[in-house]
């Protein structure tokens, strides 16, 4: 009988990666997405799809009912902006939501179903240390959003040890990749293709030597499927069971444009713009623990990575075309 996985927010960017592994190593995945921001194509054909929203008692039954042996969670607020701007709309979401679900497990008496967290490796750590971050480094979120990713660790350390689920924390670096969507800071690469592709100038803030660590999404899938798969150190303090998954590697702004134009082979222009008050200045992620735990390590370099990317969107404008 093939394990059973849910995936939640299974429509967008990342979870409809993680749903498609899943399905190739085995899996009968079931998804679900309230569509606020995924799109009902990227679904996998061969999962079943319920469009139900996290914090929907809906989707705390299908929790309970269902016997999952793993849930994936990606379903989230995911921008930093928006979760400034409403920090109780975003821990509606991102800690109510994930609490809906974490009850439900427990309530449906199968405590070993491994829950994977996608956290935040980040937003978590804030900005007064040195990059590359261990999983050990102090933290201190400087966003609504990253406050509210600590937090669901905190409650899934609540619920392993006291109520023994068997929970992960996934701390993602910025994740890019085919199908992502322009949102938030770190769609960053999305919207430098599409403008790219439209021939406009590339907005850079500020001096534009900010950093970040990106990934490719297709690593940040294979991440998942090993948290869900691989037997994991024992329930302890907070980050004995959190992963940061990236590339140890600091880019900055002003470089990934670079690399972009040169793949595109265009010189379209990038023009500097404010300061965003409040961004992170510099962040990447060690990711060893991974390596040594889960056997997991980025495999996709940043220009091979930028260069399957940015083809994804040209392919996209020539299909709505034809």
């Amino acid at each position: 009988m093939s394990p059973r996985a849910l995936v939640t927010g299974g429509a967008g960017f990342i979870g409809s990666h993680v749903a498609d592994l899943l399905l190739g190593n085995g899996f009968e995945v079931t998804v679900i997405d309230n569509l606020v921001s995924g799109n009902r194509a990227q679904v996998p054909k061969a999962a079943t799809f319920h469009e139900l929203d996290i914090t929907d008692e809906r989707a705390a039954r299908l929790v309970r009912e269902s016997g999952f042996d793993v849930i994936c969670h990606l379903a989230a607020q995911i921008d930093v902006r928006k979760s400034v701007a409403d920090p109780v709309h975003d821990s509606r979401v991102n800690i109510g939501g994930t609490l809906n679900l974490l009850e439900a497990v427990r309530l449906s008496g199968k405590t070993s179903t491994r829950f994977v967290f996608s956290s935040t490796g980040g937003a978590v750590y804030g900005d007064l240390v040195e990059p590359p971050t261990t999983e050990e480094t102090p933290k201190d979120p400087q966003s609504p959003y990253g406050t509210a990713k600590l937090s669901v660790e905190y409650y899934m350390g609540y619920y392993a040890r006291i109520h023994g689920l068997d929970t992960v924390a996934l701390r993602y670096s910025n994740v890019y990749g085919p199908r992502q969507d322009p949102h938030g800071e770190a769609g960053v690469v999305a919207i430098f293709c599409n403008r790219l592709l439209d021939g406009t100038p590339l907005t850079i803030f500020g001096d534009g030597k900010q950093t970040r660590d990106y990934v490719y999404v297709g690593d940040v899938a294979r991440a998942n499927l090993l948290a869900a798969t691989r037997p994991l150190p024992t329930i302890g303090a907070l980050d004995a069971r959190a992963f940061n998954i990236g590339t140890a590697v600091e880019t900055d702004v002003v470089e990934l444009a670079r690399l972009l134009r040169e793949i595109a082979g265009t010189s379209v222009e990038a023009k500097h713009a404010p300061e965003r008050p409040g961004e992170q200045r510099r962040s990447a992620v060690d990711v060893r623990k991974a390596q040594r735990v889960l056997g997991w390590q980025p495999k996709m370099g940043l220009r091979d990575g930028l260069a399957e990317t940015y083809r994804f969107f040209a392919g996209r404008r020539e299909g709505a075309r034809a």
